[in-house]
C-alpha cells in the first residue's frame, strides 16, 4: 500500500461519522429534480470551505468545484447527483424525510455525502496530488431530459480527461463492487399513448368503439414485440406503467391514456421498437376504426462504459480492504444520465454494494422504504479516490 493510499484510507475512516451525518441531513431535507435549492447551498458552502474553486447554477442547480493539486498532472473528474424522488416515506427512520411526498429512494443522498468527504480528505492531500479534481455535483438525475447534458452544455467537462462515478446499489452486498466493460445500464425511453374510441351506456357494447378493449388487447399484444422482434441476444424491455379511462361503472369509455418504458442497449432495436409499436398501435384501433395519438420519447442513451477505464476501475477496487469482490455483471435494464458523460470523454461507472447482509428484507430502488448500508458510503468514495489516485499516477 503506498502512502498516499493509506492516508486517503485513514482520512476517510476518520471522517466515516461525518460522511454518516451529512447524509442523514440530506435525506431528511430531499429535493424534487429542477426545484433543488438548499441542498446545492449546503453542496457550495462545504467546497468553499475548503478553499475549493466554486462554481454555482451550473446548467441549472449544478455545482461543480475544483482542487488543484501541488503538482502538475491530468485531470479528473468525479460526479456525484443530489436530487430525490417524489415518493412518501415509510422506513421510519429516525432521519426519515420530513417533507410528505419527497424522499431519497435511490441513494443519492449517499452519493453528495460520499463525494463531499472525498474532497475533503483530497483536500489534505492536495500538496502531494499531482493533478486536477473536478468534483460534479449533478441535479436532476432522476428526471428527464436530465441534468447532466445541461451541466455539459454549461462547460463541466472543459479540460477533464477522464469521469469516475458510482452508484449506492441495494440489491447487492455490501462488499462488493460491480460493473462492465461496455454497455452497464439501458436507454430509457418513454412512450405515451391515448387511444380514441367511441363512448357510450355499458349496456349497449355495439353502440361504441371500445377503447378500453383496444387498450387490453394493445397491451398484451404488445410483449409480442419484444418476444418476436427482438433478438433473444439483445436486451429490451417493453412495460405500460400507467392507464387510465376515468368513468362510472356503466359507461364505455370515450378514450384511454397509457404511458410506459421502453429499454434497450443498441439504437438498431430502439428505433425498430419506435416504429413497430405504433405499428401495433395503428392496427389494434383498424380493428374498430379508432384513432389514436402516440409519442415516443427518447431519454437518456444506454451507460456505455469504456474498456480501459473500467479495467482501472477494478484495479483500484482491488487495493481497498473494505471490498471483498470485484466482478464484472450482466447489463442493468435501468438508466442513468452519466450516459452523457461517457458520450463525451473516456470514463466508467459502477455500483457500490449498499446490501445490509443482517437485513431480512431489502427493498428495491424507488421503494418508499428503501434504505442502504451506510458503510457503503466510505467504500464508494475510497473506491474513487483510489482511481483518481491511480489514474494521476498511472499517466504522470
Amino acid at each position: 500500500m503506498t502512502t498516499l493510499q493509506q492516508q486517503l484510507a485513514d482520512l476517510l475512516k476518520h471522517y466515516e461519522e461525518e460522511t454518516i451525518q451529512l447524509r442523514r441531513h440530506f435525506h431528511e431535507n430531499p429535493e424534487l429534480s429542477f426545484e433543488e435549492v438548499e441542498t446545492p447551498k449546503t453542496i457550495a458552502a462545504f467546497h468553499r470551505a475548503l478553499g475549493h474553486e466554486v462554481r454555482e447554477g451550473v446548467g441549472g442547480n449544478g455545482v461543480v468545484a475544483k482542487l488543484v493539486g501541488g503538482k502538475p498532472g491530468k485531470t479528473v473528474a468525479l460526479r456525484a447527483d443530489f436530487d430525490a424522488l417524489a415518493i412518501t416515506e415509510e422506513t421510519g427512520l429516525p432521519f426519515q424525510s420530513k417533507i410528505k411526498g419527497r424522499m431519497h429512494a435511490c441513494g443519492h443522498d449517499g452519493h453528495t455525502a460520499s463525494l463531499l468527504i472525498l474532497a475533503k480528505a483530497f483536500n489534505q492531500m492536495k500538496d502531494d496530488l499531482e493533478g486536477t479534481i473536478v468534483f460534479i455535483h449533478q441535479h436532476a438525475e432522476e428526471l428527464a431530459p436530465g441534468g447532466a447534458i445541461s451541466m455539459i452544455r454549461d462547460g463541466c467537462l472543459e479540460g477533464v480527461d477522464v469521469i469516475f462515478g458510482t452508484h449506492l446499489w441495494a440489491p447487492s452486498d455490501l462488499g462488493k463492487v460491480q460493473t462492465a466493460k461496455g454497455p452497464l445500464m439501458a436507454a430509457a425511453d418513454g412512450i405515451y399513448i391515448t387511444i380514441k374510441g367511441k363512448g357510450g351506456h355499458g349496456s349497449n357494447p355495439s353502440d361504441t368503439k371500445d377503447s378500453i378493449v383496444l387498450a387490453a388487447q394493445f397491451i398484451t399484444n404488445l410483449q409480442q414485440l419484444v418476444a418476436r422482434r427482438i433478438n433473444p441476444l439483445r436486451p429490451a424491455v417493453v412495460s405500460i406503467g400507467h392507464i387510465e379511462a376515468l368513468n362510472p361503472f356503466n359507461v364505455i369509455a370515450d378514450q384511454v391514456y397509457m404511458k410506459g418504458t421502453v429499454r434497450t442497449f443498441h439504437e438498431e432495436e430502439r428505433s425498430l421498437l419506435e416504429h413497430e409499436i405504433e405499428e401495433l398501435l395503428k392496427a389494434t384501433c383498424y380493428l374498430t376504426k379508432a384513432d389514436y395519438e402516440y409519442e415516443y420519447v427518447r431519454g437518456y442513451p444506454p451507460v456505455v462504459n469504456h474498456d480501459a477505464e473500467t479495467e482501472h476501475i477494478m484495479a483500484s477496487a482491488e487495493k481497498i480492504a473494505d471490498v471483498e469482490t470485484v466482478e464484472i455483471v450482466d447489463p442493468n435494464m435501468g438508466g442513468e444520465d452519466f450516459a452523457y458523460f461517457l458520450e463525451e470523454i473516456p470514463g466508467a461507472f459502477f455500483f457500490t454494494g449498499a446490501k445490509n447482509p443482517d437485513w431480512e428484507e431489502v427493498y428495491p430502488h424507488h421503494h418508499p422504504k428503501f434504505d442502504i448500508d451506510e458503510r457503503s458510503l466510505r467504500i464508494a468514495a475510497n473506491v474513487l479516490g483510489q482511481a483518481t489516485l491511480d489514474y494521476f499516477a498511472k499517466n504522470n
